[in-house]
């Protein structure tokens, strides 16, 4: 499972208990979690769970990124890529469905592509976006709106799912 969300060191504490929510429910499902490879905010509390309940993690990360994110010793695999491209493309064939949490720009730009590769027909993996508290509420407007000014299908909306719990969210992946 690939896991998009936000690397900020200002995330709310909601979010990063949200995170580990999320690693501890990957781990009772026995699955694994394939991340951007960064010990810090979300992103390290998703794997951190993920290796608590005795799964196992697989960072990508470019190498520019290395100390800025401050990679994961503790991954129990580390793959340093040159480029952020070669960093979707390692995710994307590790995963098995793709998850996004909350986040900024990178996980926005994560998330489009893999949903616009889906409803194009170049993967048939679960795009799942967690949106537990309204977080993604004025993008999901705007992907309406898209929707009604005749710039996007209803099956392009519809190759997204939106969860509202964790549990929904896991659910949906498996799905």
């Amino acid at each position: 499972m690939s896991v998009y969300c936000g690397s900020h060191s200002s995330v709310p504490r909601g979010y990063l208990d949200l995170a580990d929510a999320v690693g501890s429910g990957l781990a009772a499902r026995g699955w694994s979690l394939v991340w951007g490879g960064s010990q810090v905010s979300m992103m390290g509390a998703v794997a951190r769970a993920v290796r608590r309940g005795g799964s196992t993690t697989v960072g990508v990360i470019p190498r520019a990124l290395v100390d800025l994110e401050k990679a994961d010793p503790e991954a129990d695999e580390l793959v340093v890529v040159d480029t952020m491209r070669e960093r979707k493309r390692e995710m994307d064939e590790r995963a098995d469905a793709f998850l996004a949490l909350p986040g900024g720009l990178g996980t926005c730009e994560e998330l489009f592509e893999v949903w616009t590769s889906r409803y194009l027909g170049m993967h048939a993996k679960p795009v799942v976006l967690l949106d537990l508290d309204d977080h993604w509420e004025g993008m999901l407007t705007w992907v309406r709106e898209l929707r009604a000014r005749g710039f996007a299908s209803q099956l392009a909306l519809d190759a997204l799912v939106v969860a509202r719990t964790v549990d929904e969210a896991l659910d949906a992946c498996a799905a």
